[in-house]
């Protein structure tokens, strides 16, 4: 064991010290030992412990810890503190900026637990309230954080989608340099819109390959270095990986299509439609005798079944949203108030309805409305409504889902709402059994309009509790509850792999952007595209509906 692993060991339990509020003095022992061990010059392995307990710095106590760290490879002081720390709070101290004060500031007082929660929160700007935070500390976690996602070689979708933007145009406006006018088109995970990308594939169709090949290396945003593999790799600024394909530009459809597609879809097409040469991807579609099937369909899954018997879906589109719904406001943990929340959609969006839902009383970490500042807000929600008509703001709650499976207020205080938005935010550890029970409890409660995100997932960084999916979907059908699909690309839940099995049951689905700011209405975009995935039309979504019909809705729901 090397000096500096003993000097890190030593620095963790220092750390954790602190964390859980021990005496001082101890921590700083500790924490100078950790530094002496550090920079000695010779190896603490292989001393007595006599020996050890002579070196500077060290003691009798914190030598009898390194001895017993090298005799067993770990410290019993050490693993009794780290089994009363959850593992995600112990992968912060990792964090550069926020030291162990500030770590126990967001675990215990705003109930953070983990660096995907913690990202999700910079998002909500959650943290500049915190005491010892500010805007600038929370934008720098924010920057640590999507760097500590970056190194992992996976990104969220829209962290990507201002990239591949660019680089597209940026593509399509250098290639007016090179003869023959090339085809250039972007396949892969991206082109299907899913929620996780790892690469981005480009296609480029040419009539002198020579021309091409001999010019992309002095393309100038990025470098395309030849891969053995016959493609041309290339890295962003940011760590994601940029393959280039070049082919003969009569064959530019046909592997733009094989480059897009999962296997499955993709040999059972070719295998009716042939090898082509075909002059777009429409042609292959229709010499397989089938409909055109959206990229974000793609996946092996029924489609081609559809696609046979022309019943594929009318995907839903960013211009089929009339309103948004789940939105936070000053009131609780937003950013703008309810106001400048409003006027945003009316006048920037276009949009019809605004749905508030701050957050219930049991959210003290965001500022969570009591029966006082329910009424109080209800009382602007009106004044607002006769300033902004017809626009119209619709009285929401996001009521938190107790331990129990019931809401967050009485029957007196939900049947003041327009709308319920059901979600779980505490307790995220049941077992499948007792989540599902607990869902279920809450969707069966009559004033429950909206799940919220049924899963609780942040993508990249923690994984959704465990739910029987088709309970609650069956649960939700039974009565007459939505599923939100939460727009925010840390989300994307309920996942797309189960909206085709709830839209089969009759279940509505909701885009949702859960925005705590008014930049965050632009994620329902988001939601759109995982909602495509999942074969949403617009009639099947909830805040397609016109003011008129929401109205209507929410009424006979009531």
């Amino acid at each position: 064991m090397e000096n500096k692993t003993i000097a890190r060991t030593l620095r963790l339990l220092s750390q954790l010290m602190e964390l859980h509020n021990e005496n001082q003095f101890k921590i700083k022992s500790v924490a100078n030992a950790a530094f002496k061990v550090d920079k000695l010059p010779y190896a603490v392995k292989g001393k007595t412990l006599e020996e050890i307990a002579q070196i500077d710095g060290l003691g009798k106590s914190i030598s009898a810890k390194v001895w017993e760290l090298l005799e067993t490879g770990s410290m019993a002081e050490l693993q009794a503190i780290l089994a009363e720390t959850p593992e995600g709070i112990v992968e912060m101290l990792g964090i550069k900026g926020i030291g162990p004060k500030k770590i126990a500031v967001i675990w215990k007082d705003l109930g953070i637990e983990n660096i995907g929660e913690l990202y999700y929160a910079c998002n909500e700007n959650r943290l500049i309230e915190a005491k010892g935070f500010g805007l600038k500390t929370q934008e720098e976690i924010k920057k640590i954080i999507e760097f500590k996602m970056a190194a992992q070689g996976k990104f969220l979708y829209a962290q990507t989608e201002s990239l591949v933007n660019t680089l597209y145009a940026d593509l399509a406006v250098w290639l007016n340099t090179v003869s023959g006018e090339p085809l250039l088109g972007i396949g892969g995970d991206y082109r299907r819109c899913a929620e996780i990308i790892e690469e981005i594939e480009l296609l480029i169709g040419a009539e002198d390959l020579d021309e091409l090949q001999e010019k992309i290396t002095a393309f100038a945003p990025l470098t395309f270095e030849p891969q053995t593999e016959g493609y041309y790799l290339a890295d962003s600024p940011f760590g994601l990986k940029i393959k280039l394909y070049i082919v003969q530009k009569a064959d530019f459809y046909l592997n733009w299509f094989k480059l897009t597609g999962n296997a499955q879809h993709v040999n059972i097409v070719l295998e009716l439609a042939g090898t082509g040469p075909f002059t777009s991807e429409n042609e292959i579609y229709q010499k397989a005798g089938l409909a055109f099937v959206e990229p974000e369909l793609r996946e092996g899954l029924n489609e081609i079944q559809l696609a046979k018997e022309n019943k594929l879906p009318v995907l839903i589109t960013d211009a089929d949203l009339k309103g948004s719904l789940h939105n936070h406001s000053t009131w609780s943990d937003g950013v703008h108030t309810l106001e400048e929340m409003a006027v945003y959609c009316k006048d920037n969006l276009k949009l019809e309805y605004l749905g508030i839902c701050d957050h219930s009383r049991s959210a003290f970490y965001a500022n969570g409305l009591n029966e006082q500042r329910v009424y109080a807000q209800h009382q602007e929600i009106d004044a607002l409504n006769a300033k902004l008509a017809p626009f119209r703001i619709l009285k929401g709650i996001e009521s938190d889902i107790l331990n129990d499976g019931s809401l967050d207020y009485s029957d007196d205080i939900l049947k003041t709402f327009d709308f319920v938005v059901a979600s779980v935010h505490s307790n995220l550890r049941m077992d499948e059994e007792k989540a599902t029970a607990r869902l279920i409890k809450a969707i069966e409660n009559p004033f429950t309009t909206i799940l919220g995100h049924p899963t609780g997932r942040l993508l990249l960084s923690r994984k959704g509790y465990p739910i029987d999916y088709a309970k609650v979907i069956d649960a939700c059908a039974a009565n007459h509850v939505v599923i939100e699909i939460n727009a925010n690309p840390l989300r994307l839940d309920l996942d797309w792999r189960w909206h085709r099995y709830a839209l089969e049951k009759g279940v509505l689905l909701s885009i949702n952007p859960d925005a705590h700011r008014k930049e965050g209405f632009h994620d329902m975009h988001y939601g759109v595209l995982i909602g495509r995935k999942g074969g949403l039309t617009a009639k099947q979504c909830l805040n397609s509906f016109s003011l008129q019909d929401i109205t209507q809705y929410l009424g006979n729901k009531k």
